[in-house]
């Protein structure tokens, strides 16, 4: 009997090597239940915007805008050094709205901006090896294109393998005490909230964070679908009325949405 040959899909999705790490380690998860913390933060670094690797990331983009290219691998073409330099994604993502196939391969990406759920486009998504991306925005779900998605499902918060926690979320906090322009990104997530995770309205009066954990793409909503991955979102809202709208939970995951911390109760690790 011949041995099978399994095709490398990722292959020269990750950019050219250099002198130097392309991206940096982290071990915020741990990578089994001995090795599972008892609490868990947000990466706290803010995005430079003066950065040669995010001002490269814009100017590609743009291209990927303006030729309406289906499949986008932005991180090929930055060199090693720039990949580093790199913790997010710009908000002009929400103009790849020809984008079927966007590949984030090993990068050093800590978080992405909602608008990711502009490219409504989106049926393959592929963060796998970006190992410093333990949670999604919940705009995502808006990808309702999405069809397959490729992740590193052990670095993820909350993940059947080993169940680490979630990051703890500040309580409701009225709009009025905090700029939302501009956030501590190791106490909220984010760097920002521009608007609503579930109605895409302003948050105008108070802000409410929770988590939810859902399958990334629209077969892994049915009960008849094959293996999935289910992603750790976070949702802002801006009303209790939006996060009572959220769905159901994915199944064995946490049933409700909820505020992180230690004290959640998960289902046992598989």
């Amino acid at each position: 009997m011949e041995p099978r040959v399994f095709p490398n899909r990722f292959a020269g999705a990750s950019g050219p090597s250099g002198p130097e790490p392309s991206r940096d380690s982290c071990q915020c998860v741990g990578y089994s239940s001995a090795t599972r913390p008892s609490e868990v933060d947000f990466h706290a670094e803010r995005q430079d915007v003066e950065a040669p690797g995010w001002l490269h990331l814009l100017e590609l983009i743009d291209e990927a805008a303006a030729d309406g290219r289906p499949v986008f691998k932005p991180f090929v073409e930055l060199s090693a050094a720039e990949r580093r330099q790199v913790v997010t994604l710009p908000p002009t993502v929400a103009e790849l709205t020809e984008v079927r196939h966007l590949v984030l391969y090993g990068t050093n990406l800590v978080r992405l901006p909602p608008e990711i759920g502009r490219m409504t486009r989106l049926e393959t998504f592929e963060p796998y090896t970006s190992h410093r991306l333990h949670w999604y925005p919940y705009e995502l779900s808006r990808c309702t294109s999405l069809r397959d998605s490729t992740v590193s499902t052990r670095v993820m918060f909350g993940n059947f393998k080993h169940r680490p926690p979630f990051p703890r979320l500040r309580p409701v906090t009225p709009v009025a005490e905090v700029d939302l322009a501009r956030l501590d990104p190791g106490l909220w997530g984010a760097e920002a909230v521009r608007s609503c995770s579930v109605c895409d309205g302003p948050v105008e009066n108070e802000l409410h964070q929770v988590w939810i954990s859902l399958a990334s793409t629209l077969r892994g909503r049915s009960s008849l679908s094959r293996a999935v991955d289910v992603l750790p979102m976070l949702v802002n809202a801006c009303s209790a009325a939006c996060v009572a709208a959220l769905p159901e939970p994915h199944a064995n995951y946490v049933p409700t949405p909820h505020t992180g911390g230690p004290g959640v109760v998960q289902p046992p690790a598989r």
